[in-house]
């Protein structure tokens, strides 16, 4: 288990929780949360977990409706436990499914730190 904590969960319309690359240095903590996010997505299987959570109506799908990506079901929930840990998804369960949601704001906050300084 990484010592990594999850990336700060924005709202669609916050900043993203570190500056652009272009405008400052990251600092020690920021480089830790977004290496964990990159690194969690870094995996093809994981991003196209990722993939299908967030393209999924209202980015949010049952792993009933994503599990179809080449591998087995416990290493389904293994790469979706990853994505959890890294602050990429968050989960509920309801009845005998768990239901994947993309962080509110994570998708804003990695965009901001790869966008050029204004």
């Amino acid at each position: 288990m990484s010592n990594a904590k999850p990336l700060t969960v924005l709202e669609p319309d916050a900043a993203p929780c570190c500056p652009p690359l272009t405008s400052a240095e990251l600092s020690e903590a920021d480089a830790v949360r977004m290496a964990a996010m990159f690194k969690a997505l870094s995996d093809p299987v994981r991003l196209r977990l990722f993939s299908k959570v967030a393209a999924h109506e209202g980015q949010e799908a049952c792993v009933c409706d994503i599990q179809d990506v080449g591998v087995s079901q416990p290493t389904v929930s293994h790469h979706l436990k990853k994505l959890r840990e890294a602050g990429l998804l968050t989960s509920e369960r309801r009845g005998t499914w768990v239901y994947y949601r993309v962080a509110p704001g994570v998708l804003a906050a990695m965009a901001g730190m790869l966008a050029a300084a204004s």
